[in-house]
This record gives structure tokens, sequence and C-alpha cells, in this order.
């Protein structure tokens, strides 16, 4: 076996063969990747949750985590955050021409380590080489499925006047530690992404209340553009209090040097919470007593109207508008 990927890897003959068995199959083994069908026979009851995504950051390696790592954590999530217990992830990976066998071999690692983390099992694939220039070294596509538990309805649709809004942690960890290292930027300490699995945390959460109305990850757009969404889809206002939002020193520092606003900071391992106001405490009880929630905070409320609307209480004590992201603050983050 070469050092580095070649065209002659992506053929579907022996070369093919022999990559998926040494760095892909060796490493995800289970009882249902091993039947190498074309198509992984699952046994799932009741209501199940689907999801599907891409991931093309730069770089692919990055302080925190990976690609591959992104990739379970942003499929987990997505399915988390519906109120499933996520099971199956399917794992596409595109490979450009030339790319080191061992970096490829660590992704795939990682990608082991963070399915064993998460609970899922990896059970069905693809994988496809491309000429050199075609893509930028590694892009990997994803999809999920979960079960819905008996009793469980979390959507962005159910959220209602009353509500408390509950954040699972500091944000803009992820984007700033991935454009650091991407534009060679020192701001005194190491920052790390955040990436996380969230299907422990929301397992937790479901089984502290069942008055948890929405539940979504502020990826792409920062914890702006998701509240804004989840304002939109079930036609409240949200308002916040900017003085409870957690952000860490050193990503409030990198922002204001390059003219980002945290709220709009990708995050790849935090979640929104909109609870009933009466469980709203051992909500946040049970997120602080998570390891991925212990820096849980309550942000602020959920309003009748104006509908569609984000407000922030600044610590000035004026009123402002928080809109969703408007075009591509850090392209290339997940």
């Amino acid at each position: 076996m070469t050092d580095r990927i070649l065209l002659a890897h992506g053929s579907g003959g022996r070369l093919a063969h022999r990559l998926v068995d040494e760095l892909v199959l060796d490493k995800l083994r289970n009882p249902i990747l091993d039947r190498l069908d074309d198509a992984a026979i699952l046994d799932l009851e009741g209501r199940v949750a689907f999801t599907t995504d891409s991931y093309v950051v730069s770089p692919i390696v990055f302080p925190g985590g990976d690609i591959g790592r992104l990739a379970v954590c942003g499929t987990v999530n997505d399915l988390s955050t519906a109120g499933a217990r996520p099971g199956y992830l399917s794992l596409s990976l595109i490979i450009e021409e030339g790319l080191p066998r061992d970096e490829l071999e660590r992704v795939v690692s990682s990608i082991r380590a963070t399915a064993q983390e998460a609970g899922v099992a990896i059970v069905t694939g693809d994988t496809k080489v491309v000429e050199r220039g075609s893509v930028d070294r590694l892009y990997i596509n994803t999809a999920g499925v979960g079960e819905i538990p008996e009793g469980v309805d979390v959507s962005g649709r159910n959220a209602r006047p009353g509500d408390a809004v509950l954040l699972s942690g500091p944000i803009g960890d992820h984007g700033i530690a991935v454009v650091s290292v991407r534009e060679g930027l020192a701001f005194g300490t190491t920052l790390v992404s955040d990436c996380a699995p969230l299907s422990g945390l929301v397992a937790d959460l479901l089984a502290a209340s069942p008055k948890i109305h929405c539940l979504r990850d502020p990826t792409r757009g920062g914890l702006a553009t998701t509240l804004n969404e989840l304002a939109a889809q079930s036609k409240v206002r949200i308002v916040i209090e900017e003085e409870k939002i957690p952000v860490r020193d050193e990503v409030a520092a990198a922002c204001e040097m390059l003219g980002f606003d945290p709220l709009h900071v990708a995050n790849e391992g935090k979640l929104v919470a909109i609870v009933d106001p009466e469980d709203a405490q051992r909500v946040l009880a049970a997120m602080r007593a998570h390891p991925y929630g212990k820096d849980a905070a309550i942000i602020g409320r959920v309003e009748a109207g104006p509908a569609g609307r984000v407000s922030m209480e600044t610590r000035l004590g004026a009123t402002r508008l928080v809109d969703m992201l408007i075009g591509d603050l850090l392209p290339r983050i997940c």
C-alpha cells in the first residue's frame, strides 16, 4: 500500500478494496457493516429521525478536533436535537489524489472514537478518489437515523410565550479555533473547538423533563441565526440578555479584533433548549451535571410577539435587534 492516495484507489478494483479494508472496515467494524451489502438492514420501530450533512472544513485538522470528529458530531447532534436516540450513520469519503495515507488513517480513527463516544455505529458508506485539485484534501458526507422515544415531541415549532431559553455553554469556540489555525493567528492562549457529540446530554435533559419544547445546535450562523430560526418557526419573539450569554474572554477578544459578533460565530458542541418555565431550573441542573453542559445558563425568554423577532437586552440597559447572519462570516468552517 502506497503512502499516498492514488486515483486507482477510487477505481473499485483491488486497490480500492484494500483501501477500504485496511483503513475503514478495520477501524469501523460491526455486524451490520461487515455484511458489505449495498444497503444496511436496520431494525427500527416507531418514529424515526433521519438527517444528512456534508463536511468541507479547512483545515481538516484543527485544535480540538478534525473533519472526522466533526462529521460524526454534526450528524449525531442533528438527530439528538430532534429528540431522537442516534443509532446508525453512513459515511462517504471524497478523497483528493495525493492525500497522505496517514492523514486519512488519523481521520478514520477519529471517526471510530467519536462514534464510540456517541454510541452509534457506522453501517454503510462509500469512497471516491478524485483528481488533485478537484477537492481540498478530504470531504465527508454522512447520513444518520435514530429512534424517537414514545412521548417525546421536540420541534422548532413548539416554543411558547413564557418559556425559558437555555444555552449549554460558551459560544464561538469552534469558529474562532478553526479560523485561528487557518489564518495563523495567535491570541496568547490555545483556542480549542467545542466539537462534541451531544446525544448523552440530550438524553439526560429529556429524562429530567417532559416539558422541553425545542432543542437546536447553533452551528453555522451561530446563536443569533438559530434563535431567529426558532422564533420564525414558532411565530414568537425571543428576548435574550447579553450579560447572561457565556463567551470566553479569548473568544470575545478575537471577535473584537476580527470585527465579528460572537452571536454569529459557529459552534459544534452547544445546544439551545426552550423549556416550560416550571422545569427550567430542573433542566439547567441536568445540563450542568453533564460534562458538555457544565457552563450552561438561562439566557432569555419567549414572548408572544412581534413574531419571528429576536431582541437582546444589552449590558448598558438598551435593547437591540439580533438578526441572523447575512453572508458567510467564516467559510469552510464545518
